[in-house]
């Protein structure tokens, strides 16, 4: 129970610093930093559209509107994140890997893991028809993200 608590609340700091990460590239950019209502469910971010394709897995899809977005995306990002902290801990605990080289690896393996996600999904598409800076600034987050979860998981 401790391990699952630690991964937790280690996957909660990584979110953090996920999320701040992306707010920091986003004002440089000058890009908005909080999420809008989009104009249609394609343009919505990656975790909302997740959310939807469940809803509507279930039957629930209909419930959901273009004004959810913001609320979808931000949950699914928070619990999405949350989670991987609790595997992130579980690996860690079998394989005590120093919190750099986990960290690294966690973080790119969660990028890659999108990819094999969401490409079949229909909400991304296929990595090599990303240019290279988008690519690299998303997984600059989810090595951030990586980093600060490995970090707090050994320092909790």
């Amino acid at each position: 129970m401790k391990t699952l608590l630690r991964g937790v609340a280690a996957g909660l700091v990584g979110t953090g610093a996920m999320t701040l990460a992306q707010l920091a590239a986003a004002r440089l950019r000058g890009q908005p930093l909080g999420t809008s209502v989009p104009g249609r469910w394609a343009d919505a971010p990656a975790p909302a559209q997740v959310a939807k394709k469940v809803a509507d897995a279930v039957g629930e899809g209909q419930r959901l509107t273009k004004d959810d977005v913001p609320l979808l995306a931000n949950t699914m990002h928070w619990t999405y994140g949350t989670t991987l902290g609790v595997l992130y801990a579980l690996a860690a605990r079998l394989l005590r890997p120093p919190p750099l080289v986990g960290g690294l690896g966690f973080g790119v393996g969660v990028w890659s893991a999108a990819y094999v996600q969401l490409v079949p999904l229909g909400v991304y598409e296929p990595p090599w028809r990303y240019p290279l800076d988008e690519l690299a600034l998303d997984l600059s987050y989810h090595i951030v993200y990586g980093a600060a979860v490995a970090e707090a998981y050994a320092r909790f």
